[in-house]
C-alpha cells in the first residue's frame, strides 16, 4: 500500500508522518516534491538554498521514487501546492489518497509564527480542493485526530483496509530519519513531542490581513470538512 497524505502546512502533517513512520511495516517520505517546487518556482521560503542543494529537484526522479513500494507499505507526506503544472502525477495512480485538513485560522496563526505574510497559495487550500475534485480520497480533520487519536486512527485504518497498530500513537522525541532538511526550521514543536497533542482551544484571533486570508480559505476548508471521516 502507498498512502499519499495531502495537507497544507502547519496541519498536524508531520505528526501524522511520524505516526505512520513509527510502524514497522511502513517507510515514510517527507514532502518529496518540495525541492522541485522551490527550484521551479523560485518561491522565497526559509532555507530555500539548503533545500535545493540537499534534496532531489528533478520532478521526474521524485515521481519515480514515489512510485516505489514500501516495506511493505509507504507513507508519503505531500502538499498540494507543491504539485505545480507540468509535474507528473502518474505516480499517484494506485495510491490511497487522504486529505488532512485544519481550520485556516489555526493554520494561518501557526504559519505566520514561522514565516511572515503568507499568501493564499502558501497555505494550499485552493490547490487541495482542486486536487480533491481531481483524485478524490478520504478526508480527515486534524482537530478530530487531536481530540481522539486512537479512535480516529482506527477509523482511518479501517477505511483503507489497514490493520491498526498501536505504535501509531507514540514515537520517540527528536528528529527522525525521514525528516527533510527543513525540519530544523519548521519541526521544533513536533520534535519535542512523543505523541499527538490534546484538543485545541478556541480559534486564535487574527490581524486584519490574516483574517482576510482566512475568509478566502474558509469555503475551501468547509467543502472538505463536510466530507470528513467521522
Amino acid at each position: 500500500m502507498r498512502i499519499a497524505m495531502w495537507s497544507g502546512p502547519r496541519n498536524l502533517s508531520t505528526a501524522m508522518m511520524y505516526s505512520f513512520g513509527n510502524r514497522a511495516d511502513f517507510t515514510a517520505m517527507d514532502e518529496p516534491f518540495y525541492a522541485s517546487y522551490l527550484k521551479a518556482t523560485g518561491a522565497d521560503h526559509p532555507m530555500k538554498d539548503e533545500i535545493i542543494a540537499c534534496h532531489e529537484c528533478n520532478p521526474l526522479s521524485v515521481a519515480a521514487r514515489c512510485a516505489e513500494p514500501g516495506t511493505p507499505h509507504r507513507y508519503m507526506k505531500h502538499m498540494p501546492h507543491h504539485m505545480i503544472d507540468g509535474f507528473p502525477m502518474d505516480w499517484a495512480e494506485g495510491c490511497v489518497h487522504v486529505h488532512l485538513i485544519r481550520h485556516p485560522a489555526r493554520v494561518i496563526a501557526s504559519y505566520t509564527a514561522k514565516r511572515e505574510a503568507p499568501n493564499f497559495n502558501d497555505i494550499g487550500y485552493g490547490q487541495q480542493t482542486a486536487l480533491y475534485d481531481q483524485i478524490g480520497g478520504l478526508v480527515i480533520d486534524s482537530a478530530d485526530i487531536r481530540a481522539n487519536p486512537e479512535g480516529m486512527l482506527r477509523k482511518l485504518c479501517d477505511a483503507i483496509s489497514l490493520p491498526f497498530d498501536s505504535a501509531m500513537l507514540s514515537w520517540a522525541a527528536g528528529p527522525r530519519a525521514e525528516d527533510g532538511i527543513w525540519a530544523s526550521h519548521w519541526y521544533g514543536a513536533v520534535h519535542k513531542s512523543t505523541g499527538f497533542a490534546g484538543a485545541e482551544g478556541p480559534l486564535p484571533r487574527l490581524e486584519p490581513a490574516a483574517e482576510a486570508l482566512c475568509a478566502k480559505a474558509l469555503p475551501h476548508y468547509q467543502k472538505l470538512y463536510d466530507q470528513r471521516l467521522r
